[in-house]
């Protein structure tokens, strides 16, 4: 099937109490992995692309990717620039086929944001085409982005419901207590202000930085309204431990698809346990 606005899936994974996941493109076989356990599984999803991903791959390689992959998975796929800097950016995406767009705008102030983003919803909206929006600053080192720990800010609820108020966004990312990258140590996630800001707003809530977090946590969160969670970094550990011990255990080993198969099929089982613990499994 074509490619979605994240807007296809995402009001019902809230009203429903389930999540889909965020899942980013890095090349061929990370898209691969992500569509064929999205197949299996029968669930929706988010392919993730970064303005890094971007660049390292192509824009017109990522789209053509993702439409290939959501006509051959047959389950709704929504295409989704990941930390848009730039209004110029978001259009181009939008432009080349992306079915939605994140406008991050968090480290502007707050009126700076709201400004900026009622921007982007304008336009996309204008062609279908859905929009995350973020307050609070995430911590952790994720591809163009790195907030050291003490730069991080927890989203304010009221801000948040304001924000999402005044600008009216498709899903609304908030700064709770996770981070980009592998979480080290048990996350101090603020489950109240998930809760909060979700009952006051129609926008499901988006959990960045999902890798390493606990299953009880990630459950947790999407009992009080998180409904879109990302994960990259755990896909990038279990890839590249899978090429690390195989090219050093075979020192005469040259062909890229026999350590970049081994590495999309460990990519294709922590997606499908992600959508298993998110509930979206059998939601097509």
């Amino acid at each position: 099937m074509p490619l979605v606005s994240m807007n296809e899936f995402l009001p019902r994974a809230k009203r429903e109490k389930f999540a889909v996941g965020q899942f980013n493109m890095n090349n061929l076989e990370f898209v691969q992995a992500i569509a064929q356990a999205a197949k299996e599984e029968q669930s929706p999803f988010i392919f993730g692309a970064s303005e890094g991903a971007i660049r390292y791959m192509g824009i017109k390689n990522v789209v053509a990717l993702a439409r290939i992959a959501a006509e051959e998975s047959g389950v709704p796929v929504a295409l989704h620039l990941d930390h848009g800097s730039s209004f110029e950016v978001v259009m181009q995406c939008i432009r080349e086929g992306f079915s939605s767009v994140m406008f991050d705008g968090s480290h502007y102030p707050l009126e700076e944001n709201i400004r900026l983003t009622k921007q982007v919803v304008a336009a996309a909206h204008a062609v279908g085409i859905s929009v995350e929006g973020e307050l609070g600053t995430i911590g952790g080192v994720e591809d163009d982005l790195d907030v050291a720990e003490e730069d991080a800010s927890i989203a304010n609820a009221a801000e948040a419901i304001r924000f999402w108020q005044e600008t009216r966004v498709d899903a609304m990312a908030i700064a709770v207590g996770t981070a980009h990258g592998m979480y080290k140590g048990e996350p101090k996630i603020h489950y109240d202000i998930i809760d909060e800001v979700s009952k006051a707003i129609e926008a499901p809530i988006v959990l960045h930085g999902g890798s390493g977090v606990p299953d009880e946590s990630i459950q947790k969160a999407i009992s009080f309204g998180a409904a879109k969670i990302n994960v990259n970094t755990e896909n990038q550990v279990a890839s590249a431990q899978v090429v690390r011990e195989l090219l050093t255990s075979k020192a005469d080993l040259i062909d890229p698809r026999k350590y970049l198969g081994p590495a999309r099929d460990a990519i294709k089982e922590v997606v499908r346990g992600k959508m298993r613990l998110f509930g979206s499994s059998n939601k097509a």
